[in-house]
């Protein structure tokens, strides 16, 4: 029997104001880093960021919905840490959560997320999140999509029956590296954040054997959120780390925010600090490199460049350190070559393709399929011809003319 002590003094949309608030502060959330809202596929960041580094289509955005904001942790970047000063906590029970829940996702129209901090403790909690779910399902017929949080140190049983409810699941891993949980999050560590990943990994791949046996698991999907520069870590670290989730755990997506210490948190000695928006924005890219691309965490940040810098994409970063590669000939460059040119990414690369079957492909046939050349003209031959001058002789100008000037951008 579930039993839940909460505020009745509190309105319906006094909660859901404290929810949107509460969400500014989870590390799932992108607000903090971009300004952007929830989506359905985690944190979608500003579509301008990519350049010509493109990925799918953002997909519709969803809302976040919170049990609790009552946790028993004490996170010291979270606004819900057990030490904050509030008295406006609050929880829901199941049947106040899957109500609200299913107005969000009609209002939304595209689905919802299903979070909390953690209340009494993990098990317990994601009993209420499983109830809540169930709700949704089996009494109020709601069959959109749904993503449900994890917490940290969910008993596997639990994991298992909220993918039965729920289109994705998530932990997030949050730290770069270990050090971060005691400077961080004192009562979190990689054992209770790795093994619900696992797990969760697990259900998911083996989710048609599982419908296979009449027990269906909805859940297809697995993401998490880490926080950049909690740890003082080279992007290099965060690259790796991205590399080993995405092969370890089967991720549909690792999501970065930056790390914000602005308000003193007790039981913590950290100095305020505010991780700059454009770190996150370069992991997105590098990230993307790494995903779809083809490329590897030592070609985005080698020994020598550890760090994305603020003033020129990864990709433009990595064909200027490797310059000797270029010119690259467009009519006998293979698909993965093709995805190294700045200024060409995964769409370009693939109508390059196709219109090498109709004859040459020239300077011309790019610009009519849309390629913009700002860019790419310094690093190809279209059947032979180089439209660059004698740049390449000159990458000091290339440096110049790509770096971008930072004397607007958001700090």
């Amino acid at each position: 029997m579930i039993h839940i002590n909460h505020d009745h003094t509190l309105t319906l949309e006094n909660k859901i104001l404290l929810m949107q608030e509460d969400a500014r502060f989870d590390v799932a959330d992108p607000q903090l880093s971009y300004g952007t809202t929830q989506s359905e596929d985690e944190s979608i960041p500003d579509p301008s960021m990519f350049q010509d580094i493109h990925a799918a289509q953002a997909p519709p955005k969803v809302p976040k919905i919170f049990l609790s904001n009552k946790c028993i942790f004490n996170c010291a970047y979270c606004g819900c840490r057990a030490s904050r000063d509030t008295d406006q906590r609050y929880c829901n029970t199941p049947s106040e959560l899957a109500e609200i829940a299913l107005q969000q996702a009609k209002d939304n129209g595209h689905g919802i997320f299903i979070t909390s901090a953690i209340y009494q403790n993990a098990n317990y909690t994601e009993e209420i999140i499983i109830e809540t779910l169930r709700i949704l399902r089996k009494e109020l017929f709601y069959n959109g999509y749904i993503h449900a949080k994890i917490m940290p140190g969910t008993d596997p049983h639990l994991i298992e029956k909220a993918g039965q409810y729920a289109n994705r699941l998530s932990v997030n891993i949050e730290v770069a590296q270990n050090a971060g949980y005691e400077r961080v999050a004192k009562q979190k560590n990689k054992e209770n954040i790795l093994v619900p990943m696992q797990h969760i990994s697990n259900l998911v791949r083996n989710a048609k054997q599982y419908k296979s046996n009449g027990n269906p698991i909805l859940a297809k999907s697995q993401t998490t959120q880490l926080m950049a520069g909690s740890t003082e870590e080279t992007d290099r670290t965060i690259m790796n780390l991205s590399k080993a989730l995405y092969k370890k755990y089967n991720l549909s997506r690792v999501y970065y925010t930056a790390f914000q210490y602005v308000q003193e948190a007790k039981g913590y000695e950290l100095p305020f600090t505010s991780t700059p928006l454009w770190r996150t924005k370069r992991l997105y890219q590098a990230d993307r490199l790494l995903q779809l691309y083809g490329f590897t965490p030592e070609e985005i940040t080698p020994d020598k460049v550890p760090n994305l810098t603020e003033s020129m994409d990864p990709k433009m970063g990595w064909a200027l350190r490797n310059i000797h590669l270029f010119p690259v000939e467009v009519n006998t460059a293979d698909y993965e070559q093709l995805l190294r040119i700045p200024g060409i990414g995964l769409t370009f690369a693939q109508k390059i393709i196709r219109a090498r079957r109709y004859g040459k492909v020239t300077h011309q046939t790019l610009r009519r399929i849309g390629v913009v050349l700002k860019k790419s003209t310094y690093f190809i031959t279209c059947n032979g011809k180089y439209e660059g001058g004698d740049i390449l002789s000159h990458p000091e100008l290339l440096h110049q003319m790509f770096t971008e000037d930072s004397s607007s951008k958001e700090k």
